[in-house]
């Protein structure tokens, strides 16, 4: 069975914060030197898929920079290789993508002309290894027209996931989208294989009612009628690190030495696209533990469970704990992180205090959904000034300069720092509280 992949790479991964606001999620920075999209990519070549499409739409510019021709995954051929597909203007008025199949459907002259027996949609914001030939092969001896690749996930997660139920044989029942009751647990992975004409008809057949057509909100729900629609089971490492909490957590597992993630597997390589930097270089004072170090880091203080992009220096003094690191930030003597993320090219000065305290609770005052765990985060390209503490659950925003801390010597958990502004929270639930005169507020 000849395959054609589809990787949906558009999406904005709001709930990633800052970390997601000048790039589309997939190419948010995973692991140290990878990039999220990098496992789905790589599971294609693994699997012998060499026909790979990657569709764009949400600041692709850090995406297609990262793929490029695709030479790191093998993927430079002239025959099949990867192409990055973003929408486009046509005389139908078709424009952004309203929705994963509509995303999909716009494309459709692409695929067709592949020549190919099947069609593999994929998500290119998931972690996970998985050897797709396994799925084709179930495919084909249960004669599907679609399969989808499921797996259990706990029953208080299940609303977060399109549930379904199957027959004894496999084959689907019934489809519910983020259902708020009880439905099940057998989850979808957000994998689908169609034979290539059922896929053709059925998005030509369901575009003219649902504009915005989505795979799980309008195609499966109508193929589990009338089409044979069976359930791939696929009991690996599978996450969805779509959150900031999923995000840090899984990072800080990677650390632990029985990690089900094993990027060490010289049979299933993680493939990336690298930048030449000399060796990681360590101090005679320089500790590390427990952590994931990259090329051309320089280890001066200590760092425990920690991940470390490309480029970090830490200087003399400094600790980071539990923390993700991304490329080219520099801490400076004396400072200490802990349970932070933090974006490229980041100056945290020396005596800073980032991520201090106990109160993890007080959620953050904008994004009080999205940071309510003890995790704060700082956006690319900030500068934070000497011997500030930070509390918990604070936003630092992308661009953040010293004059946007207006002198404060403390910025209370749940706070956030923009251009311009620090906006407080309740400060009477708060351990680091710290008197608003000085800080001027977002709406000045």
């Amino acid at each position: 069975m000849r395959v054609v992949a589809l990787i949906l790479a558009g999406g904005e991964g709001s709930r990633l914060t800052v970390l997601s606001a000048h790039r589309a999620k997939p190419s948010v920075p995973f692991a140290g030197k990878y990039r999220i999209i990098d496992f789905t990519i790589s599971n294609c070549v693994n699997s012998e898929i060499y026909d790979v499409a990657v569709l764009t739409q949400y600041r692709p510019h850090s995406l297609n920079e990262h793929i490029g021709i695709g030479k790191p995954w093998d993927l430079d051929r002239i025959h099949g290789g990867i192409r990055l597909l973003q929408p486009y203007q046509a005389r139908e008025g078709r424009s952004w993508y309203a929705g994963t199949a509509d995303a999909v459907f716009q494309n459709l002259d692409f695929v067709l002309t592949r020549d190919a027996d099947g069609t593999l949609i994929l998500s290119g914001d998931h972690i996970y290894k998985m050897d797709y030939r396994e799925m084709i092969r179930f495919h084909q001896e249960k004669g599907a027209d679609a399969t989808i690749a499921v797996m259990n996930v706990p029953k208080e997660e299940a609303h977060r996931f399109g549930i379904m139920t199957t027959n004894r044989n496999g084959r689907i029942t019934a489809f519910y989208e983020k259902p708020k009751e009880d439905r099940g647990s057998l989850a979808s992975m957000g994998i689908y294989l169609f034979n290539t004409d059922v896929l053709e008809a059925r998005l030509r057949e369901l575009y003219p009612q649902y504009p915005d057509l989505d795979f799980g909100k309008h195609v499966i729900p109508h193929m589990i009628g009338q089409d044979k629609v069976y359930a791939f089971p696929f009991e690996g490492y599978w996450v969805d690190v779509g959150t900031i909490d999923a995000y840090w957590s899984t990072s800080m597992e990677l650390c632990d030495p029985d990690h089900p993630l094993d990027l060490w597997d010289a049979s299933w390589q993680i493939r990336t696209r690298s930048q030449e930097r000399p060796p990681v270089k360590t101090s005679v004072l320089g500790r590390s533990a427990r952590s994931l170090i990259s090329n051309g880091c320089v280890i001066q203080g200590e760092v425990y469970r920690s991940v470390l992009s490309p480029g970090v220096f830490i200087s003399p003094g400094a600790v980071v704990r539990e923390s993700v690191v991304m490329n080219d930030t520099y801490i400076g003597p004396g400072a200490v992180l802990d349970k932070v993320v933090v974006d490229k090219n980041v100056v945290v000065s020396a005596g800073v205090r980032l991520g201090s305290g106990e109160d993890l609770s007080t959620p953050n005052v904008e994004m009080p959904d999205k940071l309510n765990t003890g995790v704060t985060v700082v956006g690319k390209g900030a500068y934070i000034p000497e011997n500030v503490t930070i509390g918990r659950n604070v936003l630092i925003d992308a661009g953040v300069d010293v004059d946007d801390f207006h002198e404060l010597d403390a910025i209370p958990s749940g706070a956030s720092v923009h251009p311009g502004g620090v906006e407080m929270p309740d400060f009477e639930t708060n351990d680091l509280t710290q008197d608003r005169q000085g800080a001027k507020g977002k709406s000045d």
